[in-house]
């Protein structure tokens, strides 16, 4: 299941053509790798969505972030006696969707092979399979280093990256926000997620409170999974990590909605 952000209220379906699936989890040790990518080196998105632009200088950015984390007990709404434990990982760029509400584009998601096939089936995700190797559960005061990989298969697979508790550098490069606590409400405030599907484009609404985050000092040592993600096309350069945090537990409510008839850029291939 996708993460898309701190957003308001689960909203009623429209223009679906399937009936909205309701679905809780329980999120925990969520990482927040987040890069500003020149907007120059990234394809359009599909309509309606256009990218959310940064300035910096006289160059514009786009941010985009893998987010690393456990999903623990995910249900249905109406069933709630059958739940799934299991990480995962996705890669999404940050976008505003044709009501002009800040959402995100997902580009990749990846989860075990054993969930791939209900993902795809039941939850209509562009789910693809990875194997996993996660810190142990985080407790509260733990002072780490922690290291997070995971592996697709082929050269351009994996994302490895070590955390510990700290004050964030600075970014070298890209936007700069007026203070650290900015930049996480603006990231996480996204009441809405796209992805595309067979079906088209899907849209994903959530609810969920807003929690205490830990700044990390973080450094990704291979980057190829998130540069593979990138829809159309593997930039043969990334830069360098622009922040991150770690949200240790939060609770999530989903609507996953199919929204038809959405013109998709020919260089943008559908997900899964």
């Amino acid at each position: 299941m996708r993460l898309a952000g701190d957003g308001g209220n689960v909203e009623p379906a429209f223009l679906g053509v399937h009936q909205p699936m309701i679905l809780r989890t329980l999120v925990r040790d969520c990482l927040f790798l987040n890069w500003a990518v020149p907007a120059e080196l990234l394809p359009p998105p599909p309509e309606p969505l256009r990218y959310e632009i940064h300035r910096a200088g006289t160059r514009s950015y786009v941010l985009v972030s893998a987010l690393l984390f456990r999903q623990v007990g995910l249900r249905l709404a109406r069933l709630p006696v059958a739940r799934l434990s299991y990480p995962q990982c996705n890669v999404r760029a940050y976008v505003v969707d044709g009501e002009g509400l800040p959402a995100v584009w997902f580009w990749r998601e990846l989860m075990p092979l054993w969930v791939v096939p209900g993902a795809r089936l039941l939850g209509r995700q562009p789910a693809r399979a990875a194997r996993f190797a996660y810190p142990e559960p985080i407790a509260p005061g733990a002072v780490g280093p922690w290291r997070w990989d995971v592996r697709t298969g082929g050269a351009a697979g994996r994302l490895l990256a070590r955390a510990e508790p700290g004050s964030p550098a600075a970014p070298a490069d890209g936007p700069v926000f007026p203070a650290w606590d900015a930049l996480v409400e603006h990231l996480r405030q996204r009441p809405r997620g796209y992805a595309l599907s067979p079906l088209g484009l899907e849209r994903v609404s959530t609810s969920h409170p807003s929690v205490p985050v830990w700044p990390l000092r973080a450094t990704v040592e291979d980057d190829s999974l998130v540069r593979a993600a990138v829809p159309g096309a593997t930039p043969t350069s990334w830069p360098a990590l622009h922040s991150a945090w770690l949200c240790p537990e939060l609770p999530f409510l989903f609507e996953v909605v199919s929204l038809p008839e959405v013109a998709v850029p020919s260089q943008v291939p559908a997900a899964g």
